[in-house]
């Protein structure tokens, strides 16, 4: 069975770096995507980046374009997301979630979904 487990969130200033990782395990095969989903209070969720797992294109939302970066370490099965240039507006709780083979499948045909690991930007 495919779970992940989202890790290392903070507080963090605005202006400053976090990276959160999403160890990913139980895929049978090598086709699937990983999505990074945020959730600030009061608003709905947005997807921010995405993955596809093979070959490894990547995909960003408009907001985290050019500060955002997702990658991933197949050794390790995990997949990171580095956050750099953080602004208040980027808090909120973070999933990692999949369940789909295409970073253009909106984030809500996800089926998999870990836990969501906070971040904090102080202003």
């Amino acid at each position: 069975d495919v779970q992940l487990q989202a890790f290392g969130g903070g507080l963090v200033q605005a202006g400053g770096s976090l990276r959160l990782s999403c160890f990913a395990s139980g895929f049978t095969s090598d086709d699937y995507a990983i999505g990074w989903i945020r959730q600030a209070p009061g608003k709905d969720r947005e997807g921010v980046a995405c993955i596809i797992n093979s070959p490894g294109n990547t995909y960003y939302a408009d907001s985290v374009m050019g500060r955002f970066t997702i990658s991933r370490d197949k050794d390790k099965n995990t997949v990171y997301l580095q956050m750099n240039s953080l602004k208040p507006e980027d808090a909120g709780i973070y999933y990692c979630a999949t369940g789909t083979y295409y970073c253009s499948d909106p984030w809500y045909e996800y089926d998999r979904w870990g836990q969501g690991t906070q971040v904090t930007v102080s202003s």
